[in-house]
């Protein structure tokens, strides 16, 4: 079953989206069951992304997610949420001028993968790259090809070999560089 019908995009009974017109897709996308897409802002999914089972995308600002990049199962990337620290209190059932909502772009480039579970928060950018381990709450912007647990850089990915990865993909007919869900 392919639910919204968009093209080059697999979808299922159960995903999720609202604000669909908001949505620019690139090609071979799949939006597992149970993912959660609100798109209030503009939101950019390059070619080759994959939105895993029960990832929910929300916040209402901008989100530009590139190339062969993973969003892990339960993944949540809140493009606003509401800051309680200072004067703020309430939720969506209260009007804006109780609440203190911080709102930012997020960004996340190039053969990224997010980890399971992880939550990123508004205005953080995930360069080229960047692997988010499993578990994680990502509140700064990270380094390109750094692997993260939580904000700790905690290794380096090896960029040569995926780089020639992506040169053989080039170099294969594509018909033969989609999944199975394409053919």
């Amino acid at each position: 079953m392919d639910k919204y019908k968009i093209p080059n995009v697999k979808t299922f009974e159960y995903t999720k989206i609202i604000g669909l017109e908001n949505i620019e897709f690139g090609k071979n996308i799949i939006i597992d069951d149970f993912a959660f897409v609100y798109a209030k802002g503009k939101i950019k999914l390059g070619n080759f992304v994959h939105i895993g089972i029960y990832a929910s995308i929300t916040g209402g600002d901008e989100l530009t997610v590139g190339d062969f990049s993973a969003i892990s199962q339960g993944v949540r990337i809140l493009t606003a949420t509401d800051d309680f620290k200072d004067w703020g209190f309430g939720n969506s059932t209260i009007d804006n001028q109780f609440r203190n909502v911080q709102s930012s772009p997020i960004t996340i480039g190039k053969f990224c993968i997010i980890g399971a579970n992880s939550v990123i928060l508004p205005g953080v950018s995930i360069p080229e790259g960047a692997m988010v381990g499993t578990n994680s709450v990502i509140t700064k912007d990270l380094e390109p090809w750094g692997i993260y647990v939580g904000n700790k850089r905690v290794g380096t990915r090896n960029k040569e070999e995926v780089l020639k990865n992506y040169e053989k993909f080039l170099a294969t007919p594509e018909n033969e560089r989609v999944g199975s869900l394409f053919q």
